[in-house]
C-alpha cells in the first residue's frame, strides 16, 4: 500500500476527474479501445455517458478495435455523429453494424496491424486500455491483451489506462510504465469471459478426429470456439506438446495443467507458452497471473510467419464458415455478408507449412443452421460446390493440408482437385453428399460417369479400423475399409502387381485397371458388400500393400471372397491377417461361410483358405478349385 500511494502522489496530475480527461478528445480524431476481454469496460460506458452529456464536445471519431465482447454502444444510430467504427476483425457485437453501413471493417492480417500504427498509416489519437495495478517499480501490466494494445499504447498521442486489480501480471511484452500513461482511471470490475455455444458431439467427434493428427511433441496453435477446445480435451494424452498461439483458451491452459503441454521440444521459446492474448474464464486468468512459463508478446511477433516456421512440427488448428470443393475457405464472410475477418488464421495456417515437419489443420462442422429472411431456420452443408459471390478467401488452395469434420480427415496436400472434391465430399454429411456430387460432376470437377450408388452416402465403418504388425514387427499395418477416396491409392496398387498376380486375382489376362473398373471397389455400401485394404505409410504417403474382400451373395447366407497382396509384400503374412479380420466380421454379420474360385496353381491362395478355422469342400472345374468353407462356431 505504501508504494501505491508513494505513485500516487508521485503522478498525482494523471489521477483526473472522467470529465477533465475525456476533454482532451479531438473533433475527427481516432480511439483505440483494448481487445476482446480486456475491454476497459468502466472506460467506454464513462466516454460514452461523456458523449451524452455532452453532445457536441467532438464529432466523427473513429474507434478502433479488433474485436469487442463487451460495450459496443458506439455503434448505435443515435452516436453515429460522435462515432464511426472501424473494426480489423468483425464481432458478434459490431457485425449488425457493419453490414448495414453504419460501421467499417478494414481487412488486414493481424500481424500487420502494429505497423499501420508505428507507420502512421492508420495513426492513433488517443487509446482506451485496461491494465494490472503498477508494481513499486511503476510497471503495468496489460494483462490479458498485448496483441496491438501495446503498439496503439506506444504510438498513441494520449493514453488512458483504466487500473483493473482483477486484471493478471503477464509476463513478456505487455508491461507498461506509469510515466507513458497520460490519465488513469481506477476502476475495479470482473473481466470479460469468453463463452460459446457448442454441439458437443459433432465438437467432440471432430477433437477426437484432428487428435489423430497431432503426434507428441508437436507445437500447437488453436484457434477460436467450441471446435478448437474440443481438439484441445482430446490431446490430454499427449507428451512435451508446445504452445505457440495468437489466443489462449480454457482448453490449451488445461493442457498445461495436466501436464500434456510443457514446451520442452520447442525450438523457440523453449520452455515457454506464447500467445498474444486470451479469452476464457477467470480460472484461466488466475493460471496466468504472474506465472513465469507463460508469455505474452506482440502479434508482430506471434503472428509471423517467420517467427512460426521456425518452429518444428508446428501444427496451426482453425475453424471456418465454409471450403468448396477446391479447397478454398472463408473464415470472414458469407457471401456479401461480413462475419468476422482475416484475423490471424492465415497467418498461422501458412507458418504452419513453411514449418519442417508443419500441418495446416481446418476443424469445421458440416452443417450450420442458418436464418432464412422469413425467420425460419434451415440447414446448410459448410461444405460448398464453390465459394458464392462476394466471399472473402482467407485461405487459398494451397495453405490447408487437412479438413475435419465429425464425419472424418480429409486429405488436401498434393490432391488434384478431382481428389479433393471426392475428399471433401466423403466427410460432408451424408444428406448433402449426392447433392454435393451431382453439383461436382456439372462443374467437370469430378469424373462425370462417377456412380452415384449407396457408397457415397453410406456411413464408413470407422470401427473397423484396426492396427497390426507383420512378420518383422517393425512394419505397422492399417486394415481399414476402402474408401470412396482410395481410387487413386487403387490405382498404384493394381498397376503394382505383377501379370502373374493379375492374372491369379482376376483369372483373367486383362491387365488394365481404368475408373470405371475402380468403381467396382470403391462405391460400396459396407453392407451387402465390404472391402478392406492393408495400408502402410511409406514416409508421409500411403500405400495399399493388399485388399480382401467379400459380396453377400443372394438367398443364402454366405459370401463370395477373394485376396490380393502387392508383389513386393507377399509372404509377409498380410493375406493371412486379411483373410482372418474379413471372416470375423463376416460372423458378426451372421454369414456362415464364404465361396471362392481360386486357380488350382495358385498354391500359396489355397494354402491361405486352408488356414482357415472352417471346413473347407473343393471342386474341381477346368484348372480351377471351386471352395466351399463353412466358419466353425
Amino acid at each position: 500500500m505504501a508504494a501505491a500511494a508513494q505513485l500516487h502522489h508521485m503522478y498525482m496530475e494523471k489521477f483526473a476527474s472522467e470529465e477533465y480527461i475525456f476533454s482532451h478528445l479531438r473533433r475527427g480524431g481516432r480511439i483505440f479501445i483494448g481487445t476482446g476481454c480486456a475491454e476497459p469496460q468502466y472506460l467506454v460506458q464513462a466516454l460514452i455517458r461523456y458523449v451524452e452529456n455532452n453532445p457536441k464536445a467532438f464529432f466523427d471519431a473513429e474507434v478502433l478495435q479488433v474485436w469487442t465482447l463487451g460495450v459496443a454502444a458506439y455503434t448505435q444510430e443515435k452516436f453515429k455523429h460522435a462515432f464511426r467504427h472501424n473494426s480489423f476483425f468483425v464481432g458478434h457485437d459490431t457485425r449488425r453494424a457493419v453490414n448495414s453501413g453504419l460501421a467499417d471493417y478494414t481487412p488486414v492480417f493481424l500481424s500487420h496491424v502494429p505497423r499501420l500504427f508505428y507507420q502512421r498509416l492508420v495513426p492513433i489519437d488517443v487509446a482506451l486500455v485496461q491494465t494490472s495495478p503498477p508494481d513499486k517499480h511503476g510497471f503495468m501490466s496489460l494483462g490479458i491483451s498485448v496483441d496491438i494494445v501495446k503498439a496503439a499504447v506506444e504510438t498513441a498521442r494520449l493514453v488512458i489506462a483504466q487500473v483493473n486489480t482483477n486484471m493478471p501480471r503477464v509476463h513478456g511484452d505487455g508491461f507498461i510504465h506509469i510515466k507513458d500513461v497520460n490519465f488513469i482511471v481506477s476502476a475495479d470490475e470482473p473481466l470479460l469471459e469468453y463463452k460459446f455455444d457448442v454441439d458437443f458431439a459433432a465438437a467432440e467427434k471432430i477433437g477426437q478426429y484432428v487428435s489423430k493428427l497431432i503426434e507428441d511433441g508437436d507445437t500447437l496453435q488453436v484457434g477460436y470456439g467450441s471446435i478448437p477446445n474440443a481438439v484441445a480435451a482430446n490431446l490430454k494424452g499427449k507428451r512435451h506438446l508446445g504452445i505457440h498461439t495468437e489466443l489462449l483458451s480454457d482448453g490449451l491452459v488445461e493442457l498445461i495443467k495436466c501436464g500434456a503441454a510443457d514446451n520442452l521440444m520447442k525450438t523457440r521459446n523453449h520452455g515457454k507458452t506464447v500467445a498474444s492474448f486470451c479469452m476464457g474464464s477467470k480460472d484461466t486468468y488466475a493460471f496466468i497471473h504472474d506465472n513465469p512459463s507463460v508469455e505474452f508478446r506482440t502479434i508482430d511477433y506471434t503472428n509471423s510467419p517467420m517467427t512460426i516456421a521456425s518452429h518444428e512440427n508446428m501444427t496451426a488448428i482453425n475453424t471456418a464458415l465454409e471450403i468448396d470443393l477446391t479447397g478454398q475457405s472463408s473464415a470472414e464472410s458469407l457471401g456479401k455478408t461480413f462475419f468476422s475477418g482475416i484475423g490471424g488464421q492465415a497467418d498461422f495456417m501458412r507458418g504452419a507449412v513453411m514449418a519442417k515437419g508443419g500441418r495446416a489443420v481446418l476443424a469445421i462442422e458440416s452443417t450450420a443452421v442458418v436464418t432464412a429472411p422469413d425467420g425460419g431456420q434451415t440447414t446448410v452443408s459448410r461444405i460448398v460446390p464453390f465459394l458464392r459471390e462476394g466471399t472473402g478467401i482467407t485461405l487459398n488452395r494451397g495453405d490447408i493440408h487437412y479438413v475435419v469434420t465429425e464425419y472424418g480427415i480429409a486429405c488436401l496436400h498434393g490432391k488434384n482437385i478431382r481428389e479433393r472434391a471426392m475428399e471433401l465430399i466423403s466427410i460432408a454429411h451424408p444428406s448433402f453428399r449426392e447433392q454435393l456430387i451431382e453439383e461436382a460432376k456439372r462443374a467437370n470437377l469430378i469424373y462425370r460417369d462417377l456412380k452415384l450408388s449407396h457408397g457415397c452416402n453410406a456411413r464408413y465403418p470407422e470401427e473397423l479400423e484396426i492396427y497390426t504388425t507383420v512378420k518383422d514387427n517393425n512394419t505397422e499395418l492399417l486394415l481399414r475399409p476402402v474408401k470412396i477416396t482410395d481410387e487413386p491409392l487403387l490405382k498404384d496398387f493394381f498397376y503394382s502387381l505383377s501379370d502373374d498376380t493379375l492374372y491369379k486375382r482376376f483369372i483373367s489376362v486383362r491387365k488394365d485397371m481404368p475408373h470405371e473398373r475402380l468403381q467396382e471397389f470403391i462405391s460400396i455400401d459396407y453392407v451387402n458388400k465390404m472391402v478392406l485394404v492393408a495400408v502402410v505409410k511409406e514416409g508421409a504417403r500411403e500405400l495399399v500393400v493388399g485388399m480382401g474382400q467379400f459380396t453377400i451373395l443372394k438367398d443364402t447366407h454366405a459370401a463370395d471372397a477373394a485376396f490380393v497382396v502387392r508383389d513386393s509384400y507377399q509372404g509377409m503374412g498380410i493375406g493371412k491377417k486379411l483373410i482372418s479380420y474379413l471372416t470375423l466380421i463376416a460372423k458378426k454379420r451372421g454369414l456362415l461361410g464364404f465361396t471362392a474360385e481360386v486357380l488350382s496353381a495358385n498354391r500359396p491362395m489355397l494354402a491361405l483358405f486352408d488356414s482357415m478355422d472352417a471346413d473347407i469342400s473343393k471342386t474341381y472345374e477346368e484348372g480351377l478349385t471351386v471352395l466351399k468353407v463353412m466358419f466353425r462356431r
